[in-house]
């Protein structure tokens, strides 16, 4: 009797160490059901050099922000120096998102939270070519 307890117990604590690890290595897509028809204008602010773009194809921009994964929130961001870039988008519902890229983090509306590298690696690639097609 007190193995059956015991093995369950023991298959108690794995499953939740399991259940744990997932929903902190696989991360959340905060964007991932945003629609082009949710924004109603975007403009994208690069530091340095200090100018903001407006976003005019912003099909192209959603593609890429359904592909940010976000983990566990972190305010260690605020130790980086680099360049950011920050987002700021109008929504049809009359609210206003940021998001502020700043690899490995990226922050949205205040929250930091440490991201994946390679999408948000693209966000700031795509912001620098806007700025470049633009200027």
């Amino acid at each position: 009797m007190k193995k059956k307890k015991w093995l369950m117990v023991v298959s108690l604590l794995i499953a939740v160490v399991i259940a744990i690890s997932l929903v902190t290595f696989t991360g959340k897509r905060p964007y991932k059901d945003l629609k082009t028809s949710d924004i109603v204008s975007a403009t994208v602010l690069l530091g340095p050099p200090d100018k903001t773009v407006e976003i005019v194809e912003i099909k192209e921009f959603v593609a890429l922000l359904k592909d940010v994964v976000i983990y566990n929130a972190d305010d260690s961001y605020m130790d980086y120096a680099g360049q950011t870039v920050t987002f700021t988008l109008e929504m049809a519902d009359g609210t206003t998102e940021k998001i502020t890229v700043c690899n490995p983090f990226v922050i949205i509306n205040g929250t930091g939270y440490k991201t994946k590298y390679e999408p948000c690696e693209r966000l700031a690639h795509y912001a620098n070519e806007l700025l470049s097609r633009y200027e």
